[in-house]
């Protein structure tokens, strides 16, 4: 009999890992598409909590494919197709800012200053870079300095609603 046996990258993806990460892409679409609000250049959005959330909750593969991929099907499907480069990589840098701000050993639970820290970090990221994406893609500056503000707003919003939600969560957890 022969057997086989196959080298165990860390690249190839476990089972759980993979359905994992298409539940949490469906859950930062959802959370991006559903509660649109507009704003210069875009719409303000609920997605960007769903994703700190998953910093906190979720390995880091996984968070990041969600955060670009559910993030980018909003835009596809929001019909803001010029975005979607740049949604995937800002919403990359986003995630891996409070990633590493929050998680820099990999630890489970993280303190409240620590989380806001890395929430604010990478809403701050988020907020100059489509800015700045924005005076690129329409040739202006000024159309891009006027969807800072909105941008500053849902980083803020964004940031709360995750903080408030990791409590409830991380309570929940520890009553299991």
């Amino acid at each position: 009999m022969t057997s086989y046996t196959t080298k165990s990258s860390r690249s190839s993806w476990t089972t759980r890992q993979l359905c994992l990460a298409a539940a949490m892409t469906a859950v930062v679409f959802l959370a991006t598409f559903v509660p649109r609000i507009p704003i210069p250049l875009g719409y303000a959005h609920l997605g960007d909590a769903a994703i700190f959330l998953m910093v906190l909750f979720v390995g880091r593969r996984e968070m990041l494919f969600a955060a670009c991929f559910g993030s980018a099907l909003s835009d596809l499907l929001g019909g803001f197709p010029l975005w979607i480069v740049p949604t995937l990589v800002i919403k990359f840098f986003m995630a891996d800012i409070a990633w590493r701000l929050i998680r820099p050993d990999h630890r489970e639970m993280a303190s409240l200053l620590r989380m806001t820290m890395g929430f604010l970090a990478g809403s701050l990221w988020m907020a100059v870079a489509y800015t700045l994406f924005g005076a690129l893609l329409y040739d202006s500056l000024a159309a891009g300095l006027a969807s800072a503000p909105g941008l500053i707003a849902e980083g803020l919003l964004n940031t709360a609603v995750a903080i408030v939600a990791a409590g409830l969560l991380q309570k929940a957890l520890l009553h299991r």
